[in-house]
């Protein structure tokens, strides 16, 4: 079965928070070891999370079997004063007319504004412009830093209403507000999701899920209640999580029959990754 892994950061050698997190995970956080785990388990490709700047340089790095989006995160947002101007619009739109780059991400929570702020406003435009989508980091956050309050997916209903002609992406499912989440997917056809973020370091999935029945059987149920896995994504978050770890997990929490849709046809789709295949 071939794999897209629609949700990861590429980092590779930075000291820290990356380097730890990918050990723990069984994992080394280098390009080689990435490209070696992702041929061992049949993951032809994947699509970074942008954490950089908006230069161009910084996002030339990326190997073949990598597209990215161009995301606007807390650390950007903090050092533009909270607000990016006309400049980094056209940054941004400098980044979409490239091939390789398949979309905006947007970090609320790590930055304090609501996805429906003016701030944005330019974001949706451009989106709807290019036909790309705009992940939208949901659910609970890294670190102390950033506030809940931002990242609830409940705040997706009202974006895209009022975009109803832009494609989201609601990462991570809005873990832990699964039910929100759901609703905002059954209720919104130009949402769909990735599963991504929902584990981290090592686990057995059998092990996980009779240990944490509670929280699988939880999410099976608002997955089943969303009802289209023609709008949900496999993503690891890599390096989170561990890569064979999370294949696993997934195919226990998706029914095999739409296996083939989740793992790699809708992320072809929605990110327009056909030549990947």
């Amino acid at each position: 079965m071939r794999i897209i892994d629609a949700h990861l950061h590429f980092c590779p050698g930075r000291e820290g928070y990356f380097n730890d997190i990918a050990l723990a995970a069984g994992h080394e956080n280098t390009e080689e070891h990435l490209r070696g785990e992702y041929e061992r388990l049949g993951i032809v490709g994947g699509v970074v999370m942008g954490n950089n700047g908006l230069s161009m340089e910084e996002h030339d790095k990326y190997p073949e079997y990598l597209r990215y989006l161009i995301g606007l995160d807390g650390v950007y947002m903090r050092e533009a004063g909270g607000k990016a101007d006309a400049a980094a619009w056209d940054m941004v739109e400098r980044h979409l007319k490239r091939k390789n780059c398949v979309g905006i991400k947007l970090y609320p929570g790590y930055d304090p504004h609501y996805i429906t702020d003016p701030v944005y406003g330019p974001c949706y435009e451009l989106a709807k412009a290019y036909g790309k989508p705009v992940a939208v980091h949901t659910g609970e956050t890294a670190g102390t830093g950033a506030l809940l309050k931002y990242s609830k997916p409940l705040i997706l209903d009202e974006a895209a209403t009022a975009h109803p002609e832009v494609s989201f992406v609601m990462c991570h499912f809005g873990n832990p507000w699964l039910q929100d989440a759901a609703v905002v997917l059954a209720k919104n056809e130009n949402v769909s999701a990735d599963l991504s973020g929902l584990l981290e370091g090592r686990n057995d999935s059998r092990e996980y899920f009779m240990e944490n029945r509670g929280y699988t059987e939880f999410l099976m149920t608002w997955i089943k209640y969303m009802g289209d896995y023609e709008r949900l994504m496999f993503g690891t978050d890599w390096p989170l999580a561990n890569l064979e770890d999370y294949i696993g997990f997934t195919e226990r929490l998706i029914p095999e029959t739409h296996y083939e849709e989740v793992f790699w046809k809708n992320a072809a789709r929605i990110y327009g990754l056909e030549d990947m295949l």
